[in-house]
């Protein structure tokens, strides 16, 4: 079973929105640091946010102020809120769940975010 499991990719315009989520099951998600990741293609997978047990959150500068990452303990649930979207958000976006007392780490299929210019 897979433990992670994105949804709310999709295609759409420069300057749209899209809401991303990964539901969590078979982890204990109080647990474990959320984060989302993306890969372009012919590029390496890079961090888009974080958050922590803690609700501290870390964003790459390319994403700062358009993005919002949060997190529902009690749905074992993370988001990702994305806003005034550009062609260069195009990626697969990964969400990845850390262990915070193992480091073990875990890592959703994928879903494919296009925006069109």
């Amino acid at each position: 079973q897979v433990p992670l499991v994105e949804s709310g990719g999709g295609l759409v315009q420069a300057g749209g929105s899209l809401r991303l989520s990964c539901a969590a099951s078979g982890i204990i998600f109080g647990v474990h640091a959320m984060g989302w990741y993306r890969q372009a293609p012919g590029k390496q997978r890079e961090l888009v946010a974080t958050i922590t047990t803690g609700g501290t959150l870390v964003y790459a500068d390319s994403v700062n102020g358009r993005f919002t990452i949060s997190r529902d303990n009690a749905k074992n649930t993370v988001y990702l809120q994305m806003n005034s979207l550009k062609p260069e958000d195009t990626a697969v976006y990964y969400c990845n769940a850390k262990n915070v007392l193992t480091n073990a780490p875990y890592w959703g299929q994928g879903t494919q975010v296009t925006v069109s210019s």
